[in-house]
């Protein structure tokens, strides 16, 4: 299984790729069958089951809105995000709406967008499924999805086999461990960015690589700056104020480019920029995915701002390392906070962000995968706990911290020698095993950890 940069880093909306784009696409998809099996022009109705972690957080993280989106033939990379809250509103208004945009059907959110709380199906916790009916109240056609993490999605068909939603091309240089992507680095003498690239180049030329991961990183910047300057409440009843905005106020008027303390909080500020756009369901790139969306792009504009000759040709080097490691995680484990808690995805964010930065601060392969190592070695355990069942509190402040954790493992690691004692790939396997035995309350339900200590105001 072969993972791209471009699987890794998707440009979506807030507030959750797995709860949000996830289910998004899982309903495009849906019409996409029916239009396939020449049903479409004779649905009436259709009702979508929302299980397990999506039942439990579905209004919360924007699974209802998403759901209905999807079905009106939106998909996470081209939705408008500004005009997705008014839509929305007229089809709860109207009870009705615009299948794959092609022509009106029933469907009342209160009624037709059922939550199951208490269960839940067998694959995985983020389960759904579609349903269509004719006038007369036939059944026609029914599927289902599951949102395994990242925005990445798997029908019915596809349980047990992810590679079906991975590109089947062979690569140049193929990897499923670290120790793998070591010994192919020493063999040639490559660093992670080149084998990564390597591999790309059995899908596209590296020229379309190149302006691809630019461009990726061209929307990380432009939600950093709408971050940083927006204000007010963030949706969701949580009353919870934007601090970005105000934060960059107060640094611009302080800004001492001598003050090494003053660089920490410009890192915090991006991080925090990125997730109060997320949680305000505004268009992000899953860095691996939407709750932890703002760890690599303020490392990496940490890279570009405060790292004396950074160039383009590093924000490409930094993300194709990042994919390196990313995709361990996504073979090996796993980047859903529904499956093994918070670890999956600040963790996991922290250790691609560590590493890439490492290796662009000139660490050798066996430096990156320390950085990487310490990056998640230090996030093991992190429950996924949000308040009210909304990516706000603690997931903003836990983008910032994870930042900075980042910028401290590579740092340290470039300042050894590669040699320690806990490797990247055992790093993987214990936060696989932890999630295991960490209970269901801390993944993503909203039932244990602060979400169910904070009371909601």
């Amino acid at each position: 299984m072969t993972i791209s940069a471009f699987d890794l880093f998707k440009i979506g909306i807030g507030p959750s790729s797995s709860h949000t784009g996830g289910p998004m696409t899982a309903a495009y998809l849906f019409t996409e069958v029916l239009r396939a099996d020449g049903l479409l022009a004779d649905v009436h109705r259709v009702q979508v089951d929302l299980f397990g972690s999506l039942g439990v957080t579905g209004h919360g993280h924007g699974t209802v809105k998403a759901v209905l989106l999807g079905l009106e033939g939106d998909q996470p990379h081209l939705i408008d995000p500004t005009s997705a809250d008014a839509r929305v509103a007229h089809i709860g208004e109207s009870r009705s709406l615009n299948l794959a945009a092609e022509h009106r059907i029933t469907l009342d959110p209160e009624k037709d967008v059922l939550l199951h709380r208490r269960q839940r199906l067998d694959y995985h916790t983020n389960g759904m499924r579609f349903s269509a009916y004719t006038a007369t109240g036939e059944f026609m056609r029914s599927r289902e999805y599951f949102s395994v993490g990242g925005g990445f999605v798997l029908d019915e068909d596809q349980i047990g086999a992810e590679t079906a939603i991975l590109k089947p091309v062979p690569v140049s240089h193929p990897f499923d461990t670290a120790d793998q992507l070591l010994d192919v680095c020493r063999t040639i003498g490559w660093s992670f960015s080149d084998v990564v690239l390597a591999n790309e180049l059995s899908w596209r030329t590296e020229e379309e690589v190149r302006a691809g991961l630019l461009d990726i990183w061209s929307v990380m910047q432009d939600t950093i700056r709408r971050g940083t300057t927006t204000g007010g409440i963030l949706p969701g009843g949580l009353s919870v104020r934007r601090r970005a905005e105000r934060q960059r106020q107060l640094l611009e008027k302080a800004d001492d480019p001598n003050d090494r303390l003053g660089t920490m909080e410009w890192v915090t500020l991006f991080a925090l920029a990125v997730n109060e756009e997320n949680a305000a369901g505004g268009r992000v790139v899953t860095a691996p995915t939407n709750g932890a969306a703002g760890i690599i792009p303020a490392v990496l504009k940490y890279y570009v701002d405060f790292v004396p000759g950074a160039d383009d040709d590093g924000v490409v080097r930094f993300l194709l390392a990042a994919t390196a490691i990313g995709s361990l995680f996504k073979k090996n484990a796993s980047i859903s906070g529904a499956e093994v808690g918070c670890q999956g995805e600040v963790g996991s964010a922290c250790a691609m962000a560590a590493g890439a930065l490492a290796e662009v601060l000139g660490g050798t392969p066996e430096q990156v995968e320390n950085a990487a190592e310490i990056g998640i070695e230090h996030n093991l355990g992190l429950t996924c706990d949000p308040v009210g069942g909304l990516v706000q509190i603690p997931c903003i402040e836990r983008n910032a911290v994870g930042a900075m954790k980042a910028i401290t493992a590579a740092r340290m690691a470039v300042r050894g020698d590669g040699q320690h004692h806990v490797s990247l790939d055992v790093a993987i396997k214990t936060m696989r095993d932890t999630g295991a035995d960490m209970m269901d309350k801390y993944k993503e339900t909203a039932r244990g950890g602060l979400a169910l200590n904070v009371v909601e105001c």
